[in-house]
């Protein structure tokens, strides 16, 4: 048995198993071993249920306290029991568990671990892992416990069973690095990296696992982004642009003036489109800061020339929001260009009569999602190409868009603030602007980081706002421990809201479970302001401009890297109106105080960038969420920045010296990056 043998060669895995596993993507050996954990369970001493904290998974140990009852439908069974000790009394509960009332009803002493939530009638520990009688607790006391990403059918329990049979039946090798960089950059070889991702003895174990996992990860993006630079450098520039009067009296007739930024950024494309190569650029910047008018500006540059142009958005809602403005403002400014629509959800006519118009060249805007680059989508002569929030597409997707025209010019857009170290790195195939301004009429967000016991005062808030005609967004914790509770925690904090805040006020929410269509009529109905309140987890991103959105509450703000709450406090601040941001957090540190206070005082993107890339340690990775930034499988761009940098020197090193990666031993960095590309590997990167 080897990487390459497909997983029915592990003892237990049967037919039926084979199948679960492919769900998620695991079909070889070598798929189950890099399968890596999404978290680890630290089994630490119990805690007195006096001193529990909101928000946190802790443990306890005590006594069953009276009756374990069942309630609710037969579909949504609830089981309750109440646990004892010195200083207090805790509600438990558990979900579709009916089973446990036989379980528990002898009594006695009992161990629960789980996340603590509040409910009206107080603190309540949700769905908790029961070891029943305590002595089995001390069996995990002190360990790191694997925690893996499921579906149906597929228990933690038979993942990790599987793959340490994997491991202990296979002669794992060396890896793909070159020996000469593991012990330049100190790295654990690759056997000690696979048994301490997996199976971590130690914290400093998992540490040093990760880092040469992490680093493997980023070298190899790193090299495929510098080797389809190199291939791009060489590219002439196919395309014919001279300057057109009617961009400058557009911009004459706008109702404000364009920043100092927007105006060099816009000249920095304007030269790249009319130069020698073909333009390769990144426009990065802050929420707010006004780079769609810059992206229209080149759209309009390409179509008055007599080319065609086309912008790829991430959701059909922001898709059609997109089209709707582009159009109304070349009808408004008198600019004889046509804009197109083209989505998914259109009916089989309406993307045939909008696919002719393309083929035939009679619209010359083309704004849309993943439909744009579907096989049967011709266009007449694509001269532009311009992906929105670039972090949610592939550079195989951008590519497949490209490779619609004759090399095409293409413009990137992006709201996450990356430091430039980092973001040279990471947008290695793009030259890089920074639009570092926002326009003077924007009112900046007032902050407010809070307690848990100022709830009720922001409900009451909310309600005002509601009042005045403003619509919010309540960010819902999440419950990491269990996915399949996502749905039900939602849901149920959805109910608290509505009481919360009454009749005549319409409250909707989002989780992942949903179906894309489900979201974009949740989100449309939203941006037309038929729903007041919207309450969604952070799986998903909203993904829509909603200028009349004026507030925006995170609970448990604790839980997240700084970098990532500034772009959801990014969802209000969009129109007129004065907006607010409330942190709730229910962790008494005060290093947490102190990492919020940054956003308090705070609305500049790149400034709290720069201290996420300072505050961030490795101890973080037990209690921040990731930057949410590119999804790497393993690493993050902030928690993860000098690991960053090191693989980009180990890149640079390796194609100095090589170039081709023809030597022997960069013959497994090669191929790894031959199968990382078949894979689409990058699909789930830039």
């Amino acid at each position: 048995m080897d990487e390459r043998s497909g997983i029915r060669e592990i003892k237990g895995i049967g037919e039926k198993a084979e199948k679960t596993f492919g769900k998620v993507g695991i079909r070889t050996v070598g798929d189950l071993l890099r399968y890596y954990p999404r978290g680890y369970e630290v089994y630490e001493d119990p805690s007195a249920i006096g001193e529990l904290e909101e928000g946190h998974t802790m443990t306890v140990s005590g006594a069953i306290y009276g009756r374990v009852q069942v309630s609710g439908s037969q579909k949504m069974q609830i089981t309750t029991l109440y646990v004892k000790d010195l200083t207090g009394t805790l509600k438990v509960i558990w979900f579709r568990m009916p089973f446990l009332r036989t379980t528990l009803a002898r009594g006695g002493a009992v161990t629960l671990r789980g996340r603590i939530v509040r409910k009206k009638d107080g603190l309540v520990m949700e769905h908790p892992e029961l070891f029943y009688p305590s002595i089995k607790y001390e069996e995990k006391r002190a360990s790191l416990q694997p925690v893996y990403p499921l579906t149906t059918g597929l228990t933690n329990n038979a993942v990790i069973k599987a793959i340490r049979q994997a491991v202990e039946a296979l002669g794992i090798g060396e890896g793909i690095l070159p020996r000469d960089i593991q012990e330049s950059f100190a790295l654990v070889s690759y056997e000690q990296a696979i048994r301490g991702i997996h199976f971590p003895e130690t914290k400093e174990e998992f540490y040093q696992a990760r880092e040469r996992l992490v680093f493997e990860e980023f070298l190899l993006f790193i090299l495929s982004l510098r080797m389809m630079k190199e291939q791009k450098e060489r590219v002439l520039n196919p395309y014919c642009f001279r300057e057109q009067e009617q961009i400058g009296q557009f911009l004459e007739r706008l109702p404000y003036e364009l920043t100092g930024a927007q105006k060099s950024v816009w000249r920095e494309i304007r030269q790249d489109m009319s130069g020698t190569h073909v333009m390769s650029r990144l426009v990065q910047g802050d929420v707010g800061s006004g780079k769609t008018i810059v992206a229209l500006l080149a759209m309009m540059f390409a179509g008055l020339n007599g080319y065609q142009a086309a912008m790829m958005a991430p959701t059909e809602v922001l898709a059609r929001q997109h089209f709707e403005n582009i159009r109304n403002m070349l009808a408004e400014y008198g600019i004889m260009l046509r804009a197109e629509l083209l989505t998914g959800s259109m009916t089989g006519k309406e993307k045939r009569d909008a696919c002719e118009r393309i083929a035939s060249g009679e619209s010359n805007l083309i704004i849309g999602t993943h439909a744009l680059i579907q096989e049967k989508v011709t266009y007449r002569d694509l001269a532009l190409v311009v992906t929105d929030e670039q972090h949610r597409f592939g550079v195989r997707q951008r590519e497949r868009l490209a490779a619609k025209g004759v090399c095409p010019h293409i413009l990137v857009m992006s709201a996450t603030p990356i430091p430039r170290t980092l973001a040279i790195i990471l947008y290695g195939d793009l030259d890089i602007s920074v639009i570092g301004e926002l326009p003077k009429n924007r009112l900046p967000i007032k902050n407010c980081v809070v307690d848990t016991g100022y709830r009720e005062t922001a409900y009451r808030f909310m309600k005002k706002q509601i009042c005045s005609g403003r619509q919010c967004y309540i960010i819902c914790p999440m419950v990491e421990e269990s996915d399949s509770l996502e749905v039900e925690n939602v849901t149920d904090y959805t109910e608290i809201v509505r009481d919360a805040l009454g009749k005549g006020i319409t409250v909707a929410y989002l989780h992942g479970k949903m179906k894309q269509a489900e979201k974009d009529e949740i989100m449309d109905a939203f941006a037309k302001n038929e729903i007041q309140v919207l309450v969604s987890t952070t799986v998903i991103e909203v993904g829509i401009d909603v200028p009349n959105a004026s507030v925006i509450m995170i609970e448990n703000s604790e839980r997240f890297g700084l970098a990532q709450l500034h772009q959801l406090r990014g969802r209000v601040g969009r129109g007129v109106h004065q907006s607010y941001c409330i942190f709730m957090s229910a962790s008494r540190s005060e290093e947490t105080r102190e990492r919020l206070e940054i956003l308090n005082q705070s609305n500049d993107g790149f400034f709290i960038a720069g201290e996420d890339l300072r505050l961030r340690g490795p101890g973080d990775l037990f209690g921040i969420r990731q930057s949410g930034i590119m999804d790497f499988r393993l690493g993050d761009v902030f928690q993860d920045a000098k690991i960053l940098k090191a693989a980009s020197e180990a890149a640079a090193g390796i194609l100095d010296e090589d170039p081709g990666l023809e030597r022997q031993k960069h013959a497994c960095l090669k191929k790894a990056m031959g199968q990382m590309l078949s894979r689409n590997a990058l699909e789930t990167t830039l």
